[in-house]
């Protein structure tokens, strides 16, 4: 019987096979951990209904379409605010905009040197994204992601733009709520932060091209990539070739019923028929498409968590009024339905069925504490008014509790200091000039036609004292009698 010795020279090639082997298995299950990315698209005063899979028959957007039918789609999700910024402060804190002072779009007017004949004088807000506040992107960062922001920030002025919040790379992110600088949405921008592309160059294509230049260049590491388009938020300009699409569609059809109502003292569209905002927002599904495109070809889609929303709903009662958010009841800068309630489509292929629908209740402050569990990595600690959304993506029940908003501010849409509620199936809307309460079932009543305050006055009470209970803990201002007010004028 022999026995079988290696040589010196066979036990050290079977020494380094199981060294290689052994650093294969680890870089393997490195790979596997590896954090997920993050592809975060902000869209600037999208409605509800302003996509393919959302109803909308006139816009076409093939590209987030795509995106719902290999995602989960949520019917009931929500922005912090009827306007930009406070939902965008939100958004990067996680928490409500209440708790950071910014409850109202940047750049509106104070209390102090207000002109308006208004019975209240609206409450005063901060300016600014304070530099304490821990931001989305400093939270990642300290878990070892690369960051990169382009487009909208509308958070505060120079010292308080994206790079000095935990973005490594700021294209386009400054102090202003519009691309106004330049020829607007083509280029020369005029935007201290977005060097100007060739003339004619278009805006939401840019900011596609250079989210696409760096996941390209950060394709081997955890990534944050947080595309915050200016469309489709005014002026009201396509392309021209856009724009003729959408003619000569609009030419070829029929619209039974009217086409405008009235929202309180407001006009307010109810058809989507507006060329060019038709043409921006299939710009805007372009631009999605390039990036997601670039995903695909990295093989970078099966570790990329995608989310897809809006900071408040579709403007529909001034401004051109370019789109309607029928059935919901309103727009921009109204407490109702069409002012808040958001398209969101999130795509994570190891928890999100393709093609799967989600009634949870979600919130702008939700991004945050679901994005950090899904990353899953030590860091420190951070304060947040929202729940991680991870069962919802899994396809379980959410458990959570209300959601509110307050707002007490005079919109430029029409809309009037208000507050709110949803709990369940019920929403609670306050207003503050008059103390009137308002209450909906928004499952049998999503256009909010039918004021259920007086037959339901225990349901009323409950979410009224909720509502009130709130405010006292988020230290919520409100707004005040207004001196120089003249009844009737």
């Amino acid at each position: 019987m022999h026995t079988f010795r290696p040589s010196v020279l066979g036990r050290l090639t079977l020494a380094a096979l199981l060294t290689t082997l052994m650093l294969t298995n680890f870089a393997a299950a490195a790979e596997e951990k590896r954090p997920p990315n993050i592809v975060f698209f902000l869209v600037d005063d999208l409605g509800w209904t302003d996509i393919g899979v959302y109803g909308s028959s006139f816009y076409q957007t093939p590209n987030v379409d795509h995106l719902a039918a290999t995602g989960m789609r949520f019917t009931n999700a929500y922005a912090a605010c009827q306007v930009c910024s406070p939902t965008r402060a939100s958004i990067m804190t996680g928490k409500y905009p209440q708790r950071v002072g910014i409850t109202d779009y940047i750049g509106a007017a104070q209390p102090e040197g207000w002109k308006r004949n208004t019975p209240l004088l609206p409450a005063p807000y901060n300016t600014k994204l304070d530099l304490e506040e821990k931001t989305l992107a400093e939270s990642l960062k300290e878990r070892g992601y690369a960051t990169f922001f382009a487009g909208k920030w509308h958070l505060g002025n120079q010292g308080n733009w994206p790079e000095d919040q935990g973005f490594d790379v700021n294209m386009g992110g400054i102090d202003r709520g519009g691309p106004y600088g330049g020829k607007k949405y083509f280029s020369p921008y005029g935007n201290p932060r977005l060097p100007d592309g060739p003339e004619g160059e278009h805006l939401p294509d840019r900011l596609a091209s250079e989210t696409v230049k760096f996941i390209e260049a950060h394709k081997d590491e955890p990534f944050l990539a947080y595309l915050s388009f200016y469309s489709v938020h005014t002026p009201l300009m396509a392309r021209e070739d856009l724009k003729q699409k959408y003619e000569d569609i609009k030419s070829r059809i029929r619209i039974a019923g009217p086409i405008w109502g009235e929202e309180g003292k407001s006009k307010v569209r109810l058809v989507q028929e507006h060329a060019v905002y038709a043409g921006m927002v299939e710009a805007m599904d372009a631009a999605v498409g390039k990036v997601l495109d670039a995903l695909d070809r990295l093989k970078l889609t099966d570790n990329t968590v995608v989310i897809f929303t809006s900071d408040n709903g579709g403007l529909a009662t001034s401004e051109g009024h370019p789109t309607s958010n029928l059935p919901l009841r309103g727009g921009k800068g109204w407490m109702y339905e069409g002012g808040i309630r958001e398209p969101l489509i999130v795509r994570y292929p190891p928890l999100t069925k393709a093609g799967s629908e989600s009634d949870a209740i979600v919130t702008s402050p939700d991004f945050l504490p679901t994005l950090l569990a899904l990353v899953d990595k030590p860091g420190p600690a951070i304060d947040t008014d929202g729940v991680s959304i991870v069962p919802a993506l899994e396809g379980k029940p959410l458990d959570r509790g209300p959601i509110f908003w307050h707002y007490p501010h005079y919109g430029n849409q029409g809309g009037q200091p208000t507050a709110a509620v949803r709990e369940g199936d019920w929403k609670l809307i306050e207003w503050y000039e008059d103390g009137k309460v308002e209450l909906f079932n928004l499952v049998d009543d999503i256009g909010e036609k039918h004021d259920l305050a007086d037959a339901q006055p225990e349901k009323r009470k409950e979410l009224h004292q909720k509502l009130r209970q709130w405010r006292k803990q988020v230290g919520a201002i409100l707004p005040t009698a207004n001196p120089n007010y003249k009844a009737g004028k």
